[in-house]
């Protein structure tokens, strides 16, 4: 996507080699065009795939989670990472760090809202060492259901989480993909 490589040359941070903000895109501030427009992205490229449901592990990958299940026309299903005093206690529980976050947490996902006769899409905003989407899969591939494919708007390619979840045999989509931040610069593959 152009125009999301664009956004992301004039508003992405880049923090490190290893890190990149995209708080005025993803993660703290939501374009609503550009969000519809990456979901209408992910939705046609999984168009002929049976999707159920979407996925996603709060809170920064709702928004394109959204977006994707507005366009093809089913629920959406997010991952908490907080337990809560109305928390499934049968839910299904994976522990995984954060990247970004440096540390350790819990997601959950309720045995309520995905099962055996499900077809999931799994949507994320970034994947970097591919923890939490490890987690998530784990959670999906316990309910029973069937993991269709992963949609991720950037992808770290320096990085492995892509990698793995690819030799796992799981379709992974990326709407960009970034080869390196080093130097202050971003450089995306072709």
């Amino acid at each position: 996507m152009e125009v999301l490589k664009q956004r992301i040359l004039e508003e992405g941070i880049v923090v490190s080699d290893q890190v990149l903000k995209l708080d005025a895109l993803l993660n703290h501030q939501v374009d609503p065009q550009l969000t519809m427009d990456m979901g209408r992205e992910f939705a046609g490229r999984f168009a002929d795939s049976g999707i159920t449901r979407i996925v996603t592990v709060e809170s920064s990958g709702i928004a394109v989670a959204f977006a994707t299940a507005f366009v093809m026309n089913v629920p959406l299903v997010f991952a908490r990472r907080k337990k809560t005093l109305l928390a499934d206690p049968d839910a299904l529980c994976e522990r995984v760090p954060s990247f970004t976050k440096g540390i350790v947490t819990d997601i959950m996902l309720s045995r309520q809202f995905i099962g055996p006769e499900d077809k999931i899409l799994f949507i994320d905003d970034i994947i970097a060492n591919g923890d939490a989407a490890r987690g998530l899969i784990k959670i999906i591939q316990r309910s029973g259901a069937e993991l269709v494919g992963l949609g991720v708007v950037v992808e770290k390619s320096f990085q492995a989480g892509a990698r793995t979840i690819r030799e796992q045999g799981i379709r992974l989509e990326s709407l960009v993909r970034i080869k390196s931040l080093s130097e202050g610069k971003i450089v995306f593959e072709d």
